[in-house]
């Protein structure tokens, strides 16, 4: 009988707790008896030991080992890269934080078959997560709010039936090995943030669609981004540093990433007006910080 193969990518560092609460919800997942899995994970130098939990209670997990500067894409690239040696027939993208619910893979693989025979043969499916205290969504699909700002995105819960959305946040996300033919790995360019976005974006741009699992797939509770603090001089300038890192800076209402990796972003799905949508996450900051400046240069 032919077996279906499956690869779960995942990303760690320093997470062992939740690693390992991730890989325990995997393995308990009631998947259909054709199926095998595979489970790829890159631990970006850990030094809480989660490599060796990990080897010790799952010696069947792949693991690699990143430098310390991989973050989220980069670990997820990696691990990819790695799998995609082995032309598997689906690649799972799941987040370490992420706790599957038992039959949430099968869900996936389900509706991606339905898809496939309504002639929908290039289809993402993204499983949505919610707060495992309130109940509500914290990652899943997107779509664009509005038509005149494409980079406006709006979380879409899920309902009773698949629902086709525009790109997605990376936490459980099921691509098929036909999509990954065409659109390839993530974009090393984006460290950190946006990658995922952009991945969905690209993929549609070539044809391929993006559609929301029904119901939740598992719980995941939200994370933030650092604060920038302060509007004060000192505090605005330490945060227009910080937006250089890979995670970013959130600051005045506004997630500020490196301009070279938002350009990137908005210059591949911007459209025409792509340097006005790169400059309106800055134009906030940066005036506060010359007014600032100009305040504290008066006598």
């Amino acid at each position: 009988m032919t077996r279906d193969r499956l690869a779960v990518l995942m990303t760690c560092y320093n997470r062992k707790p939740k690693t390992l609460a991730c890989l325990a919800a995997l393995y308990n997942q009631r998947l259909p008896s054709q199926w095998t899995m595979d489970v790829y994970l890159v631990d970006d130098s850990s030094t809480d030991g989660t490599a060796e939990a990990v080897r010790q209670m799952y010696p069947q997990v792949k693991i690699l080992h990143g430098d310390g500067t991989l973050f989220w894409n980069g670990g997820m690239r990696l691990a990819w890269a790695e799998a995609m040696k082995q032309d598997y027939d689906y690649y799972l993208w799941l987040n370490d934080d992420t706790v599957l619910y038992p039959e949430a893979i099968n869900t996936l693989l389900v509706n991606s078959h339905q898809l496939s025979k309504q002639g929908e043969t290039h289809a993402i499916i993204v499983g949505s997560t919610q707060d495992p205290e309130t109940g509500n969504l914290t990652y899943g699909g997107v779509i664009q709010r509005n038509w005149w700002h494409p980079f406006h995105f709006r979380k879409v819960p899920p309902t009773e039936t698949v629902q086709r959305c525009d790109s997605m946040n990376g936490n459980c996300v099921l691509i098929p090995q036909c999509v990954v033919q065409l659109v390839g790995n993530l974009d090393p360019v984006l460290r950190h943030y946006a990658a995922d976005y952009d991945y969905g974006l690209r993929a549609k741009s070539k044809g391929c669609t993006v559609w929301i699992a029904p119901d939740y797939v598992g719980i995941c509770p939200r994370n933030s981004l650092s604060s920038g603090g302060s509007n004060s001089d000192h505090s605005l300038s330490q945060s227009l540093g910080k937006m250089n890192q890979p995670k970013g800076v959130r600051l005045e209402g506004a997630t500020l990433i490196s301009p070279r990796e938002w350009k990137v972003f908005t210059q591949r799905h911007g459209g025409l007006l792509w340097l006005i949508y790169w400059l309106l996450p800055y134009r906030r900051v940066i005036g506060k910080l010359v007014l600032s400046k100009h305040q504290s240069s008066k006598p």
